[in-house]
């Protein structure tokens, strides 16, 4: 063990945990009892924070922490973050976007499948006997031939287009930039939801991209439109997704993130042409422990002076 000094805000999974604290002097802000004392007190000599997305990196965590170098982040958001705080400072941030990817992408064409295809309803038809006294359910949708549009073509977008292409389906995508791809750029975000027969939400969360997916959009997607969100649940205009689908302007929506977590909006939940999933996207023990040993991998790489494993250009983000 070497003697750099880092701060745990949020503990990582048991194997990953154990590496951190094989290998550098590990300081525990996540048990104490009152942590900002915790943080005035053992701040100073810090050079690494180790968080996630769930846990907000605030200027005073910053100011706290006269001496720090780097933030790993064992998720892949960091909405919650002070970017300009740490871009200001030179401080490097990484996260975990690579090791989630494929299970991310699944998820999205999960959440496609068990909306067009009617999953929930098909199991409650078998579980409570609905099919013996009705007969076969109602046809769902076929997803061959259909138009998908990808609202982001990062990483995880790029995984998901390969899935759906398999699956023989019309890709396209609105993006900050044109990409290189064999798929229709289309640079204008409401047409895109006007072409689109599904529209997966892919983007990163942030004040940037706060209501994206706003009543425009949701509007043209349309009453046999199908909304995914993978992303965050900030970049969806909840209150305008609810009333589109109570109303029978969107036809379904298949969500993993909320703008209210983990209560969600009940008038939401409550709706018939909603499948739900509880933020859990990368919720396998695998991609788990991918996710938090690449926290300890960035670690590694910038106290040893190689390149970042999986790093965030704050630039994207923040004047710098």
């Amino acid at each position: 063990m070497n003697d750099t000094r880092v701060m745990v805000l949020r503990p990582l999974r048991p194997q990953a945990m154990a590496r951190l604290e094989a290998g550098y002097r590990v300081l525990r802000a996540d048990l104490a009892t009152d942590r900002a004392a915790f943080l005035a007190r053992e701040g100073a000599g810090c050079a690494a924070l180790v968080t996630d997305g769930h846990c907000k990196v605030t200027p005073d965590i910053l100011a706290a922490l006269p001496d720090l170098r780097i933030v790993a982040c064992s998720s892949a958001g960091f909405d919650g973050f002070d970017l300009e705080g740490l871009a200001r400072r030179g401080i490097a941030l990484t996260n975990s976007s690579p090791a989630l990817c494929d299970d991310v992408a699944d998820c999205a064409i999960m959440l496609m499948l068990g909306a067009t295809r009617g999953l929930v309803a098909g199991e409650a038809w078998v579980r409570e006997g609905i099919w013996a006294r009705q007969g076969p359910m109602p046809l769902g949708r076929s997803l061959k031939g259909k138009v998908l549009g990808l609202v982001g073509l990062g990483t995880i977008g790029l995984a998901i287009a390969e899935r759906a292409q398999a699956m023989k389906m019309d890709l396209r995508y609105w993006n900050r930039r044109k990409k290189a791809v064999p798929y229709t750029y289309v640079p204008v975000l409401t047409d895109l939801a006007a072409q689109a027969d599904v529209l997966v939400v892919i983007v990163a969360g942030g004040a940037g991209t706060r209501h994206l997916v706003d009543d425009a959009v949701i509007e043209a997607l349309g009453p046999e439109g199908l909304l995914i969100n993978v992303a965050r649940g900030s970049v969806v205009d909840e209150a305008a997704l609810v009333a589109a689908l109570r109303d029978g302007r969107l036809g379904h929506a298949g969500l993993d993130v909320y703008e209210n977590e983990p209560d969600p909006n009940p008038d939401l939940v409550a709706l018939p042409n909603v499948t739900l999933y509880p933020h859990h996207a990368s919720g396998t023990e695998e991609t788990r422990d991918a996710m938090a040993g690449l926290v300890v991998d960035n670690l590694n790489a910038h106290f040893s002076g190689a390149e970042l494993v999986s790093p965030v250009d704050l630039g994207r983000y923040v004047e710098t």
